[in-house]
């Protein structure tokens, strides 16, 4: 149904990543790395293990933390922060990758400063669009939770409307105040790339499908019946996250399944109990 992808921040860029994606059957990968990672990215290394393994960079997230360096949404940090994402585009594009996901703010931001941070955002979104573009790439908007901008529908919309070059990035565990089905009908094909994951709805958790409360069969219904085109790209590390207890670290394995018994309309596999009394922060 849908190519079956994967988020490195489950693991390093290493060649055991791009070779237990190849067994595992997992055809994509974003490449997202803590800023300091990203810095000491090796390009031409990326694209040698992509070719290597068959397995295709189908996007690249930029770097969004620390929030006191990168905000495209702070004016006192906007030039500098286009100016670090562009360099990054420039490397990224030159080994072929065309969509860039990218985070219109830090947080927290207080009620009273949501719009001069929203129009500095949009600022920041037509420069980086224009930019990307003339590179042959997009820029792709992720939904995010909180206070962050692009936490709903509106957010989102009054984001994109900055170029219309701008498409989004749809976090299914993000939306914390409006529903993903409704998202995605209202996005539409604006969404060009997800961030698969399941939550609580009290705040992102980055489960596996099925280990949370999301309504995966109308999200699949919702993304079909738009005409989504991407790949179903999971954004969940293989560790144990301290919300939820899993006998096992995860593999690709388990996203494969995971897809496959999603798209075949079975019940998930499900080996893992999310913790009790969750706090919002934990």
């Amino acid at each position: 149904m849908y190519k079956i992808g994967l988020s490195t921040t489950a693991s390093r860029n290493t060649e055991e990543l791009f070779s237990s994606c190849t067994k595992a059957g997992v055809e994509v990968v974003e490449i997202s790395r803590p800023k300091g990672e990203v810095d000491a990215l090796d390009y031409n290394e990326l694209k040698s293990l992509s070719d290597k393994y068959g397995v295709k960079i189908w996007s690249f997230h930029l770097p969004f933390w620390p929030f006191s360096e990168i905000d495209i949404s702070r004016e006192d940090l906007a030039e500098k922060s286009i100016e670090y994402l562009c360099n990054i585009i420039d490397k990224a594009t030159g080994i072929g990758i065309d969509k860039f996901v990218i985070h219109a703010s830090g947080e927290p931001i207080e009620d009273e400063n949501r719009k001069g941070r929203m129009e500095c955002a949009k600022k920041s979104l037509d420069t980086l669009a224009k930019y990307a573009k003339e590179r042959g790439a997009i820029i792709c908007v992720e939904d995010l939770p909180r206070s962050c901008l692009g936490r709903s529908i509106s957010d989102i919309k009054e984001l994109i409307s900055a170029n219309d070059d701008l498409h989004v990035c749809f976090d299914t565990n993000h939306l914390l105040y409006e529903d993903n089905v409704d998202f995605v009908r209202a996005l539409g094909d604006k969404i060009v790339t997800l961030h698969v994951s399941d939550f609580d709805m009290v705040n992102e958790r980055h489960w596996l499908p099925g280990e949370g409360k999301n309504d995966w069969k109308s999200i699949l219904g919702a993304l079909k019946e738009v005409g989504y085109k991407g790949p179903w790209l999971y954004e969940i590390d293989f560790g144990f996250p301290k919300t939820i207890i899993r006998e096992r670290e995860l593999t690709p394995e388990d996203f494969v399944r995971n897809a496959t018994e999603l798209f075949e309309g079975k019940d998930f596999t499900i080996f893992s109990t999310p913790k009790p009394n969750l706090g919002y922060w934990e």
